[in-house]
Order: C-alpha cells, then sequence, then structure tokens
C-alpha cells in the first residue's frame, strides 16, 4: 500500500516528529561540543588535550564510518535511530554522574567523547537513508534546509546561554541536558509511524565478505560519480580547515580575543556562526530555484576560504563575531548543499554507504586531521597563527573546485556527470 504524503512537510506529522527529534538532539550536542572542550582545558590547562577533544568528535568516522553505512543499508533504520540514542543518552550522563561522585577524569571524557561519536555513526548512517525515504526525493533539500534552520536557529541561542550558564555551573554538570536530549530523540524516532527504510528481501546473508562488498559498492558509486566524488573532495579540504579553527576556538577566545572561556561574549562569538548557518539554511531551497547545486558550491567555496583565513585575524571580539557570522554563512551553504545532492542522486540502496562515506572523508579523515594539525600548529605558533595557517588550505578546495567537472556540471553540459 502507497502511502500519500502531506503537499507541505510542515503539514506532516512523521515528519514534524523526525524534525524535533533532530532539533532536541542538536541541542543537547551544541551544549556539550561547547562544554566538553571547556571541561577539558579547565581539568588539564592545555591547548593540545583541547585540541584533541575536537578531533575525537570526528576520529570515530574514519573507523566506523565506512561499515556503519553499510550495516545501516541493511538494518532497520528507525530501530538503527533508537538504539544509538539510548546508548548514548548513558554514555554522556556517565559524566555528570563521575563529576557527583568526584571521580571524573580528563581520560573518562575523552574515552566519551570518541565512544559518543562513534555509536553515533550508525544514527548519522540510518538517518542519512531515512530522510529522502521518509520525504521523498523531490523534498530532500527542503527537508534538510528545514533541518538546518533549527540547528541554525538553535546555534544562534544556545551557544550565549551556555557561555552565560557556565559563569555559574560546571561544564560537567550541563552534559545532563545532552544526555536528556538523546532520550527525547529516542521517544520521537520512534513514534514516527511512516517507514524510512524499503523492503531488505532477497539480501544475501549478513557476513563480513558481504559488508566488505556493500562497502565497495557504496564506494565505487562515490568514486565514479563526478559530481558526488568532487563535492566529497571539496568538503574535506573545507573540513580540515574547519577543524583546524574549532579545535582552538577556545584557546583563541581565552589568549587572543581575551573573553574568558564563559559569559556573554564567549557565547556570542560562538552563536554568530549559527546566524550564518541560519542564513544559508534558509538560502539554499531559493538558490536551487535559480542553479543547480554545482554552481552553488563554486560560488559559496572562494567566500568560505577568504573568511577562513580572515576571521582569526580578527582584532577584538565583535570584528570576530561579524566575520564568523560570514563565514557560518558560506560554510554551511557549501556543506548542506552537498549533503542534499548526494541524498537527490544516490539509489535508495546505497544511500548509507555512499554517504556515510562522504561524512568519513570530510568528517573523519578532513575534521579529524585538521583538528590534530591545528592543536599542534596552535601549540607550536600561537592560537591565531595556527588559526591563519589552517584557513589557507580553505584556498586549496577552491583551486580544487574550479579546476574540476563542477565548472562543467555548473554550465549545464553535464548534469550527472559520471
Amino acid at each position: 500500500m502507497t502511502t500519500v504524503m502531506p503537499g507541505r512537510l510542515r503539514d506532516d506529522p512523521d515528519f514534524r516528529r523526525y524534525w524535533t527529534a533532530r532539533a532536541l538532539s542538536i541541542t543537547g550536542s551544541m551544549v556539550t561540543a561547547i562544554a566538553l572542550p571547556v571541561l577539558v582545558y579547565r581539568l588539564s590547562g592545555s591547548t593540545v588535550l583541547t585540541a584533541v577533544v575536537t578531533a575525537l568528535e570526528s576520529a570515530p568516522y574514519l573507523l566506523a564510518g565506512l561499515f556503519a553505512g553499510a550495516l545501516a543499508d541493511r538494518w532497520n533504520r528507525r530501530r538503527t535511530m533508537v538504539t544509538a540514542d539510548c546508548v548514548n543518552a548513558v554514555l554522556v550522563g556517565s559524566v555528570p554522574v563521575a563529576h557527583l561522585l568526584g571521580v571524573l577524569t580528563v581520560a573518562h571524557v575523552l574515552v566519551v567523547a570518541f565512544t559518543v561519536q562513534a555509536v553515533y555513526t550508525f544514527f548519522d548512517g540510518a538517518n542519512f537513508g531515512a530522510l529522502p525515504v521518509l520525504v521523498g526525493r523531490a523534498r530532500v533539500a527542503q527537508a534538510n534546509s528545514a533541518v538546518w534552520t533549527a540547528s541554525s536557529l538553535i546555534e544562534l541561542f544556545v551557544p550565549p546561554l551556555t557561555g552565560l550558564t557556565l559563569a555559574v555551573l560546571d561544564p560537567a554538570s550541563l552534559l545532563t541536558l545532552d544526555a536528556l536530549s538523546f532520550a527525547a530523540s529516542a521517544f520521537a524516532v520512534r513514534g514516527i509511524v511512516r517507514a524510512m527504510s524499503e523492503s531488505r528481501e532477497g539480501q544475501p546473508r549478513l557476513r563480513p565478505r558481504v559488508v566488505l562488498t556493500d562497502i565497495g559498492d557504496g564506494l565505487r558509486y562515490l568514486i565514479q560519480h563526478a559530481g558526488v566524488r568532487t563535492m566529497t573532495i571539496v568538503g574535506s579540504i573545507q573540513s580540515f580547515a574547519g577543524g583546524g579553527f574549532m579545535a582552538l576556538i577556545v584557546v583563541w577566545c581565552d589568549r587572543v580575543l581575551d573573553i574568558g572561556t564563559s559569559g556573554l561574549r564567549f557565547g556570542l562569538v560562538w552563536g554568530t556562526w549559527g546566524i550564518g548557518g541560519l542564513i544559508a539554511a534558509l538560502s539554499l531551497p531559493r538558490l536551487l530555484k535559480r542553479m543547480p547545486p554545482a554552481a552553488i558550491t563554486l560560488y559559496a567555496l572562494p567566500v568560505s576560504a577568504l573568511l577562513g583565513v580572515l576571521t582569526p585575524l580578527s582584532p577584538q571580539w565583535v570584528v570576530a563575531a561579524l566575520a564568523t557570522l560570514v563565514w557560518g554563512s558560506a560554510y554551511v551553504l557549501v556543506i548542506v548543499n552537498a549533503i542534499s545532492y548526494r541524498q537527490q542522486v544516490t539509489p535508495e540502496k546505497l544511500l548509507g554507504r555512499v554517504n556515510t562515506a562522504g561524512r568519513m572523508l570530510s568528517w573523519g579523515v578532513g575534521w579529524t586531521l585538521g583538528s590534530v594539525l591545528g592543536g599542534v600548529l596552535g601549540n607550536a605558533f600561537g592560537p591565531r597563527t595556527g588559526m591563519v595557517l589552517m584557513g589557507l588550505f580553505g584556498c586549496i578546495g577552491v583551486v580544487f573546485a574550479w579546476t574540476s567537472p563542477l565548472s562543467r556540471i555548473a554550465a549545464g553540459h553535464d548534469n550527472e556527470a559520471v
């Protein structure tokens, strides 16, 4: 039996449940993204260990990303997402409990940071495939825009509030919010009625060789499709630069901008990225009516690269906040455009594999290595110089994109180049 989808996403109760789950999870994760590096920085005072937290947010994709995508394409996506949320609620909740008992250590925080992201790769693999099935391919960009709009609004309001809260509350205690958000997300996803996976009948039995074959099929599609391949490489280069910046942002705020690691100014510098992301999310559906995805990537990339270099040079926190706003807009536009494009052109049976492979290369490889190198450069030359050096890598992405098949695709000569 075919289920008729409501014409508007906001009239679709299942999408509203999905959107609610994502918004709740993003809220908790945003608090954690700020609280975890601050927690490690306060516990250790180390630039390198603080950067390691950022690296551990993405490193699990290097180890589990491809397998998570392949398995998510075989398993029930709803069940996978709910299970991952429940496990992460327990993992994150262990930090405030350990703090309350007086036994919290840096090692505990780092292990949780890594393990939570490892589990989340399975949620992500299922999520990438679930959305196109849930809303239909024609509405993928609109649905992603709705989710990223929520994410950007959360990034706008949560960081300032988190910064103010950190002035009076220990960062470990704030992680309780993330644990609760994982539990609430699981409840919302469990309530989705419509299928988020197509029939899996007739698949070979799950064996190591079969999983490796599935992974190979996903990688082969990614490599052979010129548009998907190029956007993935561009995303990896951009994530490399962005990872270096975010690895040093706490130290930069404290030692360069002199605004500390809590309070309203700290939260505003972090939060203006959310305004930029909101602009990007709201703009994408309108831009897609005027130009193809390839053109959006080509024009947004130079802006992102330029601001990646200029933002660390900001003389004081107000300028830094404004520069971060513009950079966030261009950076997020490239990311959400690439994700929507992959979800639209990839066959349903490959959605999890191709998208987690793309995320592994951009988030897992790019962000992880960028975070590590950013921490090393920041420790050797200072946070501002380290950020500028990392920002320069974004220029490589611009050169690569403009000399790649994207130019031909954008011109309409080969809209589905393979």
